[in-house]
């Protein structure tokens, strides 16, 4: 008799999927720990580095609108997961170069890659989770697995540094290079995955005919409106760590344990909130009731500044582990409403517009608050960052009365 899986197919596919963002992101976010102390070392300006890093993110998010209208026309979403991920390849390249502009054409390269993927495989695991399993569950997973691939990154290098000795050029070169055992892993994973969805049949198709909408409605761009002002005002980390290097708080070694104390929270909050989201849907049998945990980010993100840019040690860490709470429902509820208020023949474009929208949003965001902060304009911040979050509760307000 044949063996039966104890993982139901939707499980098993989520499981699979998380495990290669796992691995993706232990390449991307591994590089990211290093690449503001690599590119100080090869004499490189905070300024064109702030640039590049700042373009990057917003392409990386702007450009998933593309690849999300391309991944609903085509419905190749497996080529679009097999050339995005296929691009993180450029970042284990970054170690065998010092010049900047070929480290630029690379950064951008992973970024692009990430903006090719995401709305192709949040396209599929919303589809096989919906019915299933849930789709906050499925996202709070994801999430949960993605900050795991974020620890195991950072920590290649920190063994590289263990084990060559001092952070000089070469040792980040190898700390880079290493990266290729990831993303030859991630790779190999990522076919054995599509091989075994395939021969298994785990993704059953969908007929676009079963959804009576094929257009995105007035609801989603509602929600795509409170999703930039309520990102608008999220206080990013990059403010943050500057605040704490600038005053002396803590160490460098304390901040960068904040940040993954941050991240673990992170975590937690992604599968506790992804199960509250499905909870809310299934007692009332309404799907877009889980929705009200969306109303946790403008209260939390109001909060976040009056304790992250203080004197004080204890509300540094209070404020902390709020960033990592805020960070996990971004994560999380945001993703899995795109699947509960779009039809299936237009989610890619949908999570495309989202990704656009909430990247554009980190841009201005993020250069507002920094650009306040060297101003010396703290509660200036607080009063902005209020601002923006009683617009998008107001948004929230609206969408809810529009879904009623």
């Amino acid at each position: 008799m044949e063996k039966q899986s104890k993982y139901s197919p939707a499980v098993t596919v989520i499981i699979l999927f998380g495990v290669i963002s796992l691995l993706g992101d232990a390449v991307y976010e591994g590089a990211r720990s290093a690449n503001s102390q690599y590119f100080n070392l090869l004499n490189i300006s905070a300024t064109q580095v702030g640039i590049v890093f700042g373009i990057g993110e917003f392409i990386g998010y702007a450009l998933r609108l593309i690849a999300g209208i391309f991944s609903d026309k085509t419905r190749r979403y497996w080529l679009f997961m097999f050339l995005g991920y296929g691009m993180l390849i450029a970042v284990p390249l970054m170690g065998f170069t010092m010049n900047w502009n070929i480290l630029i054409v690379l950064i951008l390269m992973e970024r692009i890659g990430k903006a090719i993927r995401n709305p192709s495989k949040d396209t599929i695991v919303s589809a096989v989770a919906q019915n299933q399993v849930g789709v906050g569950f499925a996202f709070g997973l994801q999430e949960a697995l993605d900050q795991i691939g974020a620890l195991v990154g950072p920590l290649i290098f920190t063994l590289v540094f263990l084990v060559a000795g001092e952070n000089e050029i070469s040792q980040y070169q190898l700390g880079y290079k290493t990266l290729f055992i990831p993303f030859i892993l991630l790779m190999g994973f990522l076919i054995f995955s599509y091989n075994k969805i395939k021969k298994e049949n785990l993704i059953k198709e969908v007929h676009v005919n079963d959804f009576i909408e094929e257009q995105l409605q007035p609801t989603f761009w509602i929600y795509t409106a409170f999703t930039f002002f309520a990102t608008l005002g999220f206080l990013n980390f990059s403010i943050i760590g500057y605040h704490l290097k600038d005053t002396g708080i803590f160490s460098d070694g304390n901040i960068t344990l904040l940040y993954g104390i941050a991240m673990g929270i992170d975590a937690l909050t992604a599968l506790l909130f992804g199960k509250i989201y499905d909870n809310l849907k299934s007692k009332t049998g309404i799907k877009t009731s889980g929705l009200l945990t969306l109303l946790a980010i403008p209260f939390l993100s109001v909060i976040l500044p009056i304790f992250a840019l203080t004197d004080s040690k204890v509300l540094v860490i209070i404020g902390m582990v709020v960033f990592g709470i805020i960070m996990g429902v971004h994560e999380t509820i945001m993703r899995s409403a795109i699947a509960d208020i779009t039809p299936f023949n237009k989610r890619g474009t949908g999570y495309g517009v989202f990704n656009a929208a909430y990247g554009l949003a980190l841009l201005g965001g993020s250069s507002l608050m920094g650009f306040l902060y060297d101003k010396g304009s703290i509660s200036t911040i607080a009063f902005i960052v209020a601002l923006f979050e009683i617009i998008a509760l107001m948004l929230y307000y609206k969408m809810n009365k529009m879904i009623k």
